[in-house]
């Protein structure tokens, strides 16, 4: 029997280079994503294409149902749907905080819910939450991702532990600077919301810093590999860290004091 995964935000790179992998190795793959368009390449790949968005409860519902009443299971959930809001926390409305965190954390949590009924009746399944290395460390202006991903790697701690007695695994993948859209929205929006503000002397280095780590960043593919290896793995490891120097940043996180490690982020946006 064909495992059956759904991978979330398949529309672009690390999601759309999962859904590829994972096809390519024989399993069903349905891809959602809010851009039903943006996915269509994936068509001759065989992968199954479902129009979904993780703030819309009727979406997430619809989708869910449609991949069980197909194949009468669901054995992987790839997390990967989620975005960067950059900005002075000053500077940022609250709703746009309060959306970021519907989109990176409570539309991810509803998702799960939706699948682990199917999931604990075959007693099996593997869910992967696509964090960052946001989750492990601090930077200027990202106090709303980064606290967002703070949130998604406790609950994947906490989630591990619950359904450890069902058989399902939750695994979290980190990445660190990966060539994608990701950074193009997050510096343009960290240019819209502080680029006049009191903090626009710091936010401009912050966006010539992140222009840089584009340049020294891993393509997706690298992280949608170590997806598969998460996937495939007998006993999966409960964290990955991968790509764009995501292994030593974490490394020297460890290593250094708080103040320490704000001193060296600090030095970087020169």
């Amino acid at each position: 029997m064909k495992r059956v995964a759904l991978v979330t935000g398949a529309s672009s790179g690390i999601g759309k280079e999962t859904a590829i992998l994972l096809v390519q190795k024989g399993y069903i793959v349905y891809g959602a994503s809010r851009r039903l368009e943006k996915m269509a390449e994936l068509v001759p790949h065989g992968i199954k294409l479902l129009e979904m968005d993780v703030t819309d409860e009727t979406s997430m519902v619809a989708t869910v149902n449609q991949v069980l009443a197909n194949e009468n299971r669901i054995d992987i959930l790839v997390n990967n749907a989620g975005y960067g809001s950059y900005g002075a926390l000053e500077d940022v409305p609250i709703s746009e905080a309060r959306y970021q965190f519907e989109v990176n954390i409570f539309g991810l949590a509803r998702l799960i819910q939706l699948v682990l009924p199917a999931m604990r009746q075959q007693h099996s399944g593997r869910i992967i939450n696509v964090s960052s290395i946001g989750g492990s460390l601090g930077e200027p202006h990202g106090a709303w991702y980064h606290a967002t991903k703070f949130a998604l790697e406790g609950l994947s701690d906490c989630l591990r532990m619950e359904l450890k007695q069902f058989g399902i695994d939750v695994v979290v993948i980190k990445p660190g600077a990966i060539i994608t859209e990701w950074n193009t929205i997050a510096r343009n929006n960290l240019i819209k919301v502080s680029g006049n503000s009191d903090y626009r002397i710091l936010a401009g280095k912050h966006v010539k810093m992140m222009e840089n780590a584009d340049k020294h960043g891993s393509l997706p593919v690298v992280v949608a590999r170590t997806i598969l290896r998460a996937v495939s793995a007998k006993r999966p490891k409960t964290r990955y860290a991968i790509g764009g120097g995501a292994k030593i940043i974490l490394f020297i996180r460890r290593l250094l004091s708080d103040k320490m490690f704000d001193r060296l982020i600090l030095s970087m946006m020169r």
